[in-house]
Protein backbone atom coordinates (compact mmCIF):
# COMPACT_ATOMS: atom_id res chain seq x y z
CA UNK A 1 0.00 0.00 0.00
CA UNK A 2 0.98 3.61 -1.04
CA UNK A 3 2.50 5.84 1.85
CA UNK A 4 1.36 9.63 1.56
CA UNK A 5 3.06 12.03 4.01
CA UNK A 6 0.83 15.49 3.89
CA UNK A 7 3.44 17.77 5.52
CA UNK A 8 1.41 21.12 6.47
CA UNK A 9 2.17 24.59 8.40
CA UNK A 10 -0.12 26.08 10.50
CA UNK A 11 -2.33 24.05 12.43
CA UNK A 12 -6.41 23.47 12.02
CA UNK A 13 -8.27 25.40 14.38
CA UNK A 14 -12.07 25.20 13.21
CA UNK A 15 -14.17 22.39 14.15
CA UNK A 16 -15.70 21.73 10.20
CA UNK A 17 -12.17 21.80 8.67
CA UNK A 18 -11.09 19.23 11.49
CA UNK A 19 -14.12 17.12 10.93
CA UNK A 20 -13.59 17.44 6.57
CA UNK A 21 -10.21 16.19 7.22
CA UNK A 22 -10.68 13.26 9.24
CA UNK A 23 -13.55 12.48 6.98
CA UNK A 24 -10.91 12.02 4.27
CA UNK A 25 -8.31 10.20 5.51
CA UNK A 26 -10.67 7.81 7.25
CA UNK A 27 -12.32 7.22 3.17
CA UNK A 28 -8.53 7.19 2.11
CA UNK A 29 -7.80 4.95 4.25
CA UNK A 30 -8.87 1.98 1.83
CA UNK A 31 -6.16 3.10 -0.50
CA UNK A 32 -3.10 4.51 1.18
CA UNK A 33 -1.76 4.86 4.16
CA UNK A 34 -2.28 8.56 4.79
CA UNK A 35 -0.42 10.64 7.81
CA UNK A 36 -0.39 14.18 7.92
CA UNK A 37 1.92 15.76 9.78
CA UNK A 38 1.38 19.52 11.29
CA UNK A 39 3.99 21.61 11.52
CA UNK A 40 3.83 25.24 13.19
CA UNK A 41 3.93 28.09 11.16
CA UNK A 42 6.81 30.91 11.86
CA UNK A 43 5.10 33.91 12.64
CA UNK A 44 8.12 36.45 12.00
CA UNK A 45 7.19 39.35 10.41
CA UNK A 46 9.77 39.71 7.72
CA UNK A 47 8.42 37.00 5.44
CA UNK A 48 11.93 36.09 4.44
CA UNK A 49 12.92 34.78 7.79
CA UNK A 50 9.56 33.29 8.42
CA UNK A 51 10.31 31.05 4.97
CA UNK A 52 13.56 29.90 6.30
CA UNK A 53 12.40 28.95 9.43
CA UNK A 54 9.58 26.90 8.07
CA UNK A 55 11.91 25.58 5.59
CA UNK A 56 14.12 24.09 8.56
CA UNK A 57 11.02 22.57 9.92
CA UNK A 58 10.23 21.27 6.50
CA UNK A 59 13.36 20.02 5.65
CA UNK A 60 13.08 16.30 7.79
CA UNK A 61 10.05 15.57 6.54
CA UNK A 62 10.86 15.21 2.44
CA UNK A 63 10.58 11.79 2.05
CA UNK A 64 9.72 9.61 -1.20
CA UNK A 65 8.92 11.22 -4.37
CA UNK A 66 8.06 14.91 -3.05
CA UNK A 67 5.31 17.25 -4.60
CA UNK A 68 5.08 20.78 -3.28
CA UNK A 69 1.42 22.73 -3.76
CA UNK A 70 2.72 26.28 -4.98
CA UNK A 71 0.84 28.65 -7.30
CA UNK A 72 3.40 28.46 -9.95
CA UNK A 73 3.51 24.74 -9.84
CA UNK A 74 1.08 23.06 -13.02
CA UNK A 75 -2.14 22.79 -13.01
CA UNK A 76 -3.90 19.30 -13.05
CA UNK A 77 -7.12 17.69 -13.84
CA UNK A 78 -8.96 15.02 -11.14
CA UNK A 79 -8.47 12.53 -13.78
CA UNK A 80 -4.66 13.91 -14.57
CA UNK A 81 -3.76 13.79 -10.81
CA UNK A 82 -4.75 10.26 -10.75
CA UNK A 83 -2.81 9.24 -13.61
CA UNK A 84 0.04 11.17 -12.05
CA UNK A 85 -1.01 9.02 -8.64
CA UNK A 86 -1.07 5.61 -10.60
CA UNK A 87 2.39 5.88 -12.19
CA UNK A 88 4.22 7.23 -9.34
CA UNK A 89 2.85 4.38 -7.28
CA UNK A 90 4.69 1.88 -9.90
CA UNK A 91 7.81 3.89 -9.30
CA UNK A 92 8.30 4.77 -5.47
CA UNK A 93 6.07 3.10 -2.14
CA UNK A 94 5.93 6.87 -0.83
CA UNK A 95 4.40 10.47 -2.25
CA UNK A 96 5.40 13.54 0.37
CA UNK A 97 2.92 16.38 -0.68
CA UNK A 98 3.82 19.96 1.17
CA UNK A 99 1.26 22.60 1.55
CA UNK A 100 3.01 26.10 2.78
CA UNK A 101 1.56 28.30 5.37
CA UNK A 102 0.14 31.99 4.70
CA UNK A 103 3.54 32.81 3.35
CA UNK A 104 3.92 29.58 0.91
CA UNK A 105 7.18 27.52 0.69
CA UNK A 106 10.77 29.05 0.41
CA UNK A 107 12.85 28.77 -3.01
CA UNK A 108 14.93 25.89 -1.34
CA UNK A 109 11.65 23.84 -0.01
CA UNK A 110 10.34 24.04 -3.64
CA UNK A 111 13.80 23.55 -5.65
CA UNK A 112 13.80 20.18 -3.02
CA UNK A 113 10.43 18.77 -4.46
CA UNK A 114 10.57 16.63 -7.58
CA UNK A 115 7.57 18.74 -8.75
CA UNK A 116 5.38 21.98 -8.04
CA UNK A 117 1.95 21.02 -8.70
CA UNK A 118 -1.21 23.96 -8.80
CA UNK A 119 -4.89 23.40 -7.43
CA UNK A 120 -5.64 27.00 -9.77
CA UNK A 121 -4.31 30.92 -9.86
CA UNK A 122 -6.10 31.58 -6.82
CA UNK A 123 -4.98 31.60 -3.10
CA UNK A 124 -6.77 29.12 -0.74
CA UNK A 125 -6.33 29.59 2.75
CA UNK A 126 -3.78 26.79 3.93
CA UNK A 127 -7.01 24.89 6.06
CA UNK A 128 -9.28 25.07 3.19
CA UNK A 129 -6.30 23.73 1.00
CA UNK A 130 -5.46 20.71 3.10
CA UNK A 131 -9.13 20.04 2.52
CA UNK A 132 -9.70 20.56 -1.09
CA UNK A 133 -6.23 18.25 -1.00
CA UNK A 134 -7.34 15.64 0.97
CA UNK A 135 -11.09 15.64 -1.26
CA UNK A 136 -8.64 15.23 -4.40
CA UNK A 137 -6.67 12.90 -3.24
CA UNK A 138 -9.60 10.68 -2.55
CA UNK A 139 -11.30 11.56 -5.88
CA UNK A 140 -7.83 10.41 -7.68
CA UNK A 141 -7.72 7.02 -6.01
CA UNK A 142 -11.52 6.37 -6.84
CA UNK A 143 -10.63 6.97 -10.83
CA UNK A 144 -7.74 4.65 -10.35
CA UNK A 145 -10.34 2.32 -8.44
CA UNK A 146 -13.44 2.63 -10.41
CA UNK A 147 -15.59 4.01 -8.02
CA UNK A 148 -18.34 5.77 -9.02
CA UNK A 149 -17.15 9.02 -6.62
CA UNK A 150 -15.78 11.28 -9.56
CA UNK A 151 -18.70 12.22 -12.40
Amino acid sequence: MIKINLVCLGDIKEKFYKEAIAEYSKRLSRFCQLKITELKENTDKNTQIALKKDETEILPYLKGHVIALAIEGKELSSTELADKIKKLTLKTNEITFLIGASNGLSNEVKQKANELMSFSKLTFPHQLMRVLFLEQLYRAFTINNNISYHK
